[in-house]
């Protein structure tokens, strides 16, 4: 079987993100049904409406992306209880102009990790109330919230901890088989 095209959409530009070691952990654990690609949105301005014709370059070149995706995985940090404002931006930018969604038909998951007690919790709740208001994307259900440690991932992007590195791996198996069933490009 093919791997899917899958597209990474870390919602931080933190430089040293816990989210995207999240996500190059995912991405390595799921190296066998997916191909990643890491879609940057931390260059996009500010979604205005006068900027929609043209839309500006970056906004093109990340619409392009997301509709060369065959199923998309969000990695969420948890800012002020909600989803940062970066990623609403993008996903704003996707929804627009109008008519030119590029989110329908992508099979969809969401995770996130945090250092809290809650982990990413309110976060993916607001994020996946959000998306599930895009038209044809389906998401995938469950939840997945990982509490950060230092020590979670090595240099390499590999899991360290034993008893996260199986849930992980579920958890990308399970969106494999669920992008894999709904992926339409």
């Amino acid at each position: 079987m093919a791997k899917l095209k899958l597209g990474i959409i870390v919602g931080s530009n933190r430089s040293a993100s816990i989210n995207r070691k999240l996500a190059q952990a995912l991405a390595a654990l799921g190296s066998d049904a997916f191909d990643a690609t890491f879609i940057q949105i931390d260059d996009l301005p500010m979604y205005n409406q006068d900027h929609e014709n043209p839309v500006p370059a970056p906004v093109a070149r990340f619409k392009a992306a997301v509709e060369a995706s065959q199923a998309l995985l969000f990695v969420t940090p948890e800012h002020n209880r909600s989803m940062p404002a970066l990623l609403k931006n993008a996903i704003d930018w996707g929804t627009r102009p109008w008519g030119k969604s590029s989110w329908p038909g992508t099979p969809a998951a969401i995770i996130g990790t945090s250092g809290g007690a809650v982990s990413t919790a309110v976060a993916q709740q607001h994020l996946r109330a959000v998306l599930a208001g895009l038209p044809d994307m389906p998401l995938m259900g469950g939840e997945a919230y990982i509490h950060f440690k230092p020590e979670l991932f090595d240099a390499a992007h590999d899991v360290t901890d034993a008893t996260v590195k199986p849930f992980l791996k579920a958890f990308v198996d399970k969106f494999a088989a669920f992008a894999g069933k709904l992926a339409i490009n």
